[in-house]
């Protein structure tokens, strides 16, 4: 692989892990056959497909994880860790959203829970203040995301 841009070898990590995932599954379709019949693959050269194709994918995360070590991408702060930081935006996003929907009586599917007791059910916490919060994340992780999207088509791919 000449100059590739890290985008293009995210692509490519994401192409191999399909692949791997095909050859698995079609690995465990051949791998029993009715006595009498003939298997539909060959599950031996199947599998000698898998681990080929999982030694270039090894390869390859392992040229992505050395670029965005050493690929900073503002003052002190490397795409590595910007990766580390979207990551733990998008956690911390879920928790509060959760968290709001919780106490403004919401489940899951965002459908207000009603109950069938004469009780008022109150809130243990603040929905606008946390729904707030939730727009800032929001907004944190686009503002990253956009960062690690720019890095991923402007560097080069290290060997």
């Amino acid at each position: 692989m000449g100059d590739v841009k890290l985008a293009e070898a995210l692509a490519l990590r994401a192409d191999a892990t399909r692949r791997v995932e095909q050859l698995r599954a079609r690995v465990a379709a051949s791998a029993r056959y009715q006595e009498g019949e003939a298997p539909a693959e060959d599950a031996v050269s199947l599998l000698a497909e898998a681990g080929e194709a999982l030694e270039e994918l090894e390869i390859l995360i392992r040229r992505i994880n050395r670029t965005n070590a050493v690929t900073v991408i503002e003052e002190g702060v490397t795409l590595t860790d910007a990766l580390a930081r979207r990551d733990v935006l998008r956690l911390r996003h879920s928790v509060v959203t959760s968290a709001a929907d919780a106490a403004a009586g919401r489940d899951q599917r965002g459908a207000v829970r009603q109950l069938r007791s004469e009780l008022k059910m109150l809130s243990a916490l603040p929905v606008g203040e946390l729904r707030s919060q939730a727009d800032e994340l929001a907004r944190r992780i686009r503002e990253v995301d956009m960062r690690i999207q720019r890095a991923n088509w402007e560097v080069d791919l290290l060997d």
